[in-house]
């Protein structure tokens, strides 16, 4: 006769709540890829519903709207053709900046990257685990007491306990720079061509960044900037609803302005950013017109970008650029250009490009005094 295990068996409970934070993680997502269409996100959370089953009959996605509205993340609004409408809330736009942070520092965690040690150490807040010998100028608060103990019983031993300078040590510590940040993100309609969506992971990144900064270090700057044939500034708040145009790509005009901000800023540390994934073919004439040449590398333009570098790299503003495009014959460029400013260049693709920018951070923020 065949033995069979009885007992209990476990389903996972799952009430409305956690159903509706499973769905605000998908809606989230989706308001980012239909750059704040809330119409739009909501048709494509119903496919998948309808594919996957994620509701029941108990929580529709009519409840989850339902929820959305009465928790704050969308209002009614009038459409400008006078119509009703939702749209997205303040509180909506925090929790995609701290949803796309959670995704980014998620992978770092996962991935053991992300804490990058550099060689240089300094007075600071941020301790390395390591000790060294006090040193004249240390501050008393450094001084490890546990480690110091135990070099004056090894040095004096027990009976003839003493403590001498000699066998003080202290915390090695990090220094931790304030910053001033121009991120650059090119919104050229190669953006989007290939059937590739290159414009979402830049906006993902944007924001992550802009949630870190504004929570974590209080005391830097991030400003946003985006380029096409001209260059504008952009609000954390419209991160959300960023899209691509008909536009060329006019890299100058975007380290003009990048420059610009910068050197308004206070900050003595300053870097700039650029998310990029086509070639310059633009540039603003005297005139106001524009000089546009999408065949190949344009000789004139490429020498206008070399230039910009150069002169960044005199006011000492390293440009860091994560290219998103394959072709050799770009990625050359941007290794001349890299080269003009000294700075550094990463040919990522679209995956770990979030990553890659936050080590690149906290990087920067680690100064030798």
């Amino acid at each position: 006769m065949a033995n069979y295990r009885k007992g209990i068996v476990f389903k996972p409970y799952e009430d409305d709540t956690s159903l509706f934070n499973k769905l605000l993680d998908i809606f989230m997502e989706l308001i980012t890829h239909t750059s704040g269409d809330f119409d739009e996100a909501i048709d494509w959370l119903r496919e998948l519903d309808k594919a996957y089953e994620i509701t029941n009959e108990d929580y529709t996605i009519d409840d989850f709207i339902e929820d959305l509205q009465k928790k704050g993340y969308i209002r009614e609004e009038l459409k400008p053709n006078g119509n009703p409408g939702v749209k997205i809330t303040n509180k909506t736009e925090q929790a995609i900046r701290k949803h796309a942070l959670e995704q980014i520092f998620g992978k770092l965690k996962r991935s053991g990257s992300g804490s990058h040690k550099t060689k240089h150490t300094g007075l600071g807040a941020e301790k390395t685990g390591d000790f060294r010998n006090f040193q004249f100028g240390d501050g008393f608060d450094q001084v490890s007491m546990t480690e110091s103990f135990k070099n004056a019983q090894i040095n004096h031993g027990i009976d003839d306990f003493k403590m001498s300078e000699n066998d003080l040590v202290v915390n090695d510590t990090h220094h931790q720079t304030q910053m001033s940040t121009v991120l650059m993100i090119d919104i050229s309609h190669s953006m989007i061509l290939y059937g590739e969506d290159r414009i979402t992971p830049a906006k993902k990144v944007a924001m992550a960044l802009a949630e870190m900064i504004t929570t974590k270090y209080a005391k830097d700057t991030l400003d946003i900037i985006v380029f096409g044939n001209d260059s504008w500034p952009v609000k954390i708040g419209d991160l959300p609803y960023l899209q691509v145009g008909p536009y060329h790509t006019n890299t100058v005009a975007g380290l003009q302005l990048a420059m610009k901000i910068l050197s308004r800023k206070r900050n003595a540390n300053k870097q700039i950013f650029m998310i990029t994934d086509g070639k310059p073919s633009c540039l603003k004439l005297s005139d106001g017109s524009y000089y546009k040449n999408s065949v190949g590398l344009d000789e004139g333009i490429t020498k206008k970008c070399y230039n910009m570098a150069a002169q960044a790299r005199k006011l000492n503003i390293p440009i860091t650029t994560f290219m998103i495009a394959s072709d050799p014959y770009l990625q050359r460029f941007v290794r001349e250009f890299t080269k003009s400013n000294q700075g550094r260049a990463y040919f990522s693709g679209l995956k770990g490009l979030g990553e890659m920018i936050f080590e690149d951070y906290e990087t920067n923020k680690r100064k030798k005094l």
